[in-house]
């Protein structure tokens, strides 16, 4: 009975995909291996229709580039079709009508949702009145775990391991949900040490730094300048302009941080960055090797393809 409910329990786990919270290391670590299989897949050019048949909604209340389009891109490689809109100005949402209204309306069209809103909790709720998977694409500053998923998925296919490395987050770590979702992904594998480093106004939240205390297997130092002293990932955000509440705010940091040629060039790290980007990196940054923000963009698509195929597989 017991193994019989902790299968049903993984089973239930792995209906939706919400918060990294929501998963364990091991679901991870299958999750990383299935989206190499599905890399492996994409480089072969041979067709896949895995899902064929199948169709993928994408509910976009907020803009987004690489989300989106590596999710359609992710399904149409596995051989589904896509359906969904980016503006909710064209929907019956400019008319008032209600999320849990829209998630019981489009889960009766189709296989899976994939949604991302401003509002923290919007894809919880989501998947409380869907009768079909719902994937979080983001949902305000809180949670982006599918970004977690291609991020750690980055640092195994470029460093060739998660356990033991030492990572340094720069910039808006107070609003960036995928450093928040990143650095609870990271305390569950082994001797991790994160370095913050960001403005007195965007630190990391006191809610995930007691949170890794309570883990107590990561170790966290916090930074106010560029400091990449043995560091193996340099993990850049944006200060988000569209998340301050005071605009007087952003102007007193944007522009703060700038990662040029020279805090890298002479380093062995990888940098990171989820874009869009500003101007936080330079330019002259992306000929370098250690560059692989671009790299890091192209692997949603396989990560993507990968919890697509182990979500409708679940069903």
């Amino acid at each position: 009975n017991i193994i019989y409910n902790y299968f049903l329990f993984l089973g239930d786990l792995m209906k939706h995909l919400i918060s990294i919270r929501d998963i364990g290391k091991d679901e991870i670590l299958n999750i990383l291996n299935e989206s190499e299989k599905m890399e492996n897949l994409l480089k072969s050019k041979k067709p896949i229709n895995i899902l064929e048949g199948k169709i993928l909604a994408t509910l976009f209340y907020e803009p987004s580039t690489r989300t989106r389009l590596s999710f359609e891109t992710a399904m149409k490689r596995l051989g589904g079709n896509v359906i969904g809109f980016t503006d909710i100005k064209n929907t019956s949402v400019a008319k008032g009508e209600s999320l849990m209204d829209t998630i019981r309306v489009i889960s009766g069209y189709t296989d899976i949702i994939v949604i991302r809103h401003p509002s923290e909790g919007a894809s919880r709720l989501a998947s409380e009145y869907s009768d079909v998977p719902v994937i979080n694409a983001g949902d305000g500053s809180n949670q982006h775990p599918t970004q977690t998923l291609l991020d750690l998925y980055t640092i195994k296919r470029e460093i060739g391991k998660i356990d033991g490395i030492k990572i340094a987050f720069i910039g808006d770590l107070k609003y960036g949900r995928t450093v928040h979702s990143l650095c609870y992904a990271l305390s569950l594998f082994d001797d991790v040490e994160i370095v913050f480093i960001s403005p007195e106004e965007l630190k990391i939240p006191k809610e995930i730094i007691e949170d890794l205390k309570k883990k107590g297997n990561v170790k966290f130092s916090e930074k106010c300048h560029i400091d990449l002293t043995d560091v193996d990932v340099a993990y850049m955000t944006r200060i988000q302009k569209e998340r301050f509440p005071d605009l007087n705010e952003y102007q007193k940091v944007k522009g703060i941080y700038k990662l040029t040629k020279e805090h890298i060039c002479d380093k062995n790290l990888i940098v990171m960055h989820p874009l869009p980007r500003v101007d936080e990196v330079d330019s002259n940054v992306d000929e370098l090797p250690q560059a692989k923000y671009f790299e890091q963009s192209f692997y949603g698509v396989p990560v993507r393809m990968a919890i697509l195929k182990m979500l409708l597989e679940n069903e």
